[in-house]
């Protein structure tokens, strides 16, 4: 089998479009490319999906930690606090066997026991945490004299959040949310590793990358590839972050505009 072949039968193979039995043996350099590739579709589904969800959530989240009153900021301390208290592969878990048992009681939350559903739900709160506590701490770096000038000139209200204080929000702190983007899309391979079961075989990269690890008992090829993969992504995420970044700082001066800097976690 050509490898134009080979890519032909497993390119979709993830999303179960073409060849449906994975290779048992003789496994070339060509097969591993495509399938762990293939599996990619996955942690990107998942990553912007989630990221793009999370988003939203997380600056209502960020408010509401920085409002006055307790009915409106302790929500939002407590689910900052369970989030990033806890390990993302215990959410992982706890989710599936919470949606598991929820589907005894009621149908609706089947699809939920699926990873498609069930794990965005998870990546998408567990972004919403930490991207809320980035957001927080940047409205609590807003300059007082941004807010009392808004004043001044007579804008209060939504018009003062949506004009002066959400995108000073956002520009503060746009590199550090960059890197919680990053971290999010690599720990979309925690999925299928957690409870949540892969059908039929349609895992995400990591998922065919520890196939090809253990039918060949060698992972350097696997997982180099793999991480080849994700360093791509990275790249491809901090271009469209770093565009918008330079977007949200155009009306600075370039000697005062925040750059984005790469800074890994190295636990989440």
């Amino acid at each position: 089998m050509s490898c134009w072949e080979t890519i032909a039968d497993y390119a979709l193979r993830s999303q179960g479009i073409g060849e449906r039995l994975l290779p048992r043996s003789d496994f070339t350099l060509c097969q591993q490319f495509t399938l762990i590739g293939s599996g990619m579709i996955w942690n990107i589904y998942f990553g912007v999906v989630a990221l793009f969800g999370g988003f939203f959530l997380a600056t209502l989240v960020a408010l509401g930690k920085a409002a006055r009153s307790p009915w409106l900021r302790k929500p939002s301390e407590w689910f900052i606090f369970i989030f990033r208290g806890s390990p993302l592969f215990i959410q992982f878990f706890f989710a599936y066997f919470l949606f598991l048992s929820l589907k005894g009681a009621l149908p609706i939350f089947a699809p939920f026991t699926a990873a498609w559903l069930g794990a965005l739900v998870v990546l998408f709160l567990n972004t919403a945490a930490y991207s809320g506590e980035i957001f927080y701490g940047a409205l609590q770096s807003i300059p007082k004299g941004d807010v009392e000038a808004a004043d001044a000139y007579g804008i209060s209200g939504v018009s003062r959040f949506r004009r002066i204080v959400w995108p000073t929000m956002l520009r503060l702190a746009w590199p550090a949310y960059t890197n919680e983007a990053i971290f999010l899309f690599h720990a979309t391979t925690l999925v299928f590793f957690s409870g949540f079961p892969a059908s039929r075989q349609m895992g995400d990269a990591l998922y065919y990358a520890s196939y090809f690890a253990d039918k060949t008992f060698n992972p350097f090829i696997p997982y180099p590839i793999l991480a080849g993969y994700f360093i791509l992504l990275t790249l491809v995420v901090i271009g469209l972050f770093g565009a918008i970044n330079k977007r949200l700082n155009r009306h600075l001066p370039q000697e005062q505009r925040r750059k984005i800097r790469l800074r890994p976690n190295l636990i989440r």
